[in-house]
Formats: structure tokens, sequence, C-alpha cells
């Protein structure tokens, strides 16, 4: 079975960090995804994705992104079950990242490289290359 999400998009609210009990570090930020396509009425739709990131890699995410940067994220859809305070059973649908990559440049300087900024902690190597950067000089338009 494969279950896989590749996603590119641009933070809609800074990083939120938390400890669990046992203290590791649990990062969530929410992706804003263009859809390929335009709506009837001409519009390019967005979707809200909600990302968990663990960890140290959660932590890198925590003190290196922020509201409006570009991140690429690989993962795995993720399905909780809860049930509200007034007994309603709700779902939440997740991305847990694998692999979180900044694409935006740091501020003030070049876009940085190395472990600090978009390190794997997956066992498998990522669909972006190892420590590779988009910029605006890469696109072919």
């Amino acid at each position: 079975m494969l279950n896989r999400v590749v996603l590119i998009g641009r933070l809609t609210r800074d990083p939120e960090l938390r400890f669990t009990q046992s203290g590791i570090a649990v990062c969530t930020f929410t992706l804003a995804v263009d859809r390929n396509f335009k709506s009837a009425n001409g519009e390019r739709e967005t979707d809200f994705i909600d990302i968990v990131v663990w960890r140290q890699q959660g932590e890198n995410c925590a003190n290196y992104l922020s509201k409006g940067k570009l991140a690429a994220v690989d993962g795995q859809l993720r399905v909780r079950s809860y049930e509200t305070q007034d007994g309603q059973k709700r779902k939440a649908y997740e991305v847990v990242a694998d692999n979180v990559r900044f694409l935006s440049p740091k501020e003030g300087g070049p876009a940085p490289s190395g472990a600090a900024y978009g390190a794997s902690t997956a066992s498998e190597p990522s669909p972006f290359g190892a420590g590779d950067m988009v910029g605006d000089d890469d696109l072919p338009f």
C-alpha cells in the first residue's frame, strides 16, 4: 500500500511548537496550496492543509519558518477521529511530514542550506533532492 503526499505551499500562520509530556517536540502549521486549475469563475482555488512535524525537524520548522514562507512537505496523510466536548464525533485530516524543505530565502541573505534548513528524518530519499533549493533564477519562465 502507498500513502505519500507531496505539497508545496505558503504557511498561513507562524508554526506552533509544543512538547509532549515525554518531551518530544511537535510542530504544527497550515500550508495554503494552490490547485492546478481555475474554477468556473476564473479564479484559482486554494486548499488549506494541516501539517504536523515531529522531533528535531519540528523544532527547525518552528525556528526557521513563518507566515508567508514557501515550503515543500513530503509525508503521509493521516486521519484522526475525536469527540467534541458536546459529544459529536469528528475527523481531522493532516499530513505528518517525513521531510520539510524551506524554499523561501532567509531574511536578508541568500537561501540557506544544510541540516538546520530542511533536514530530513525520513529513511528514504526525498523527491526534492539532497539540499536542493529553488530560487527565482532556477525557474524557466
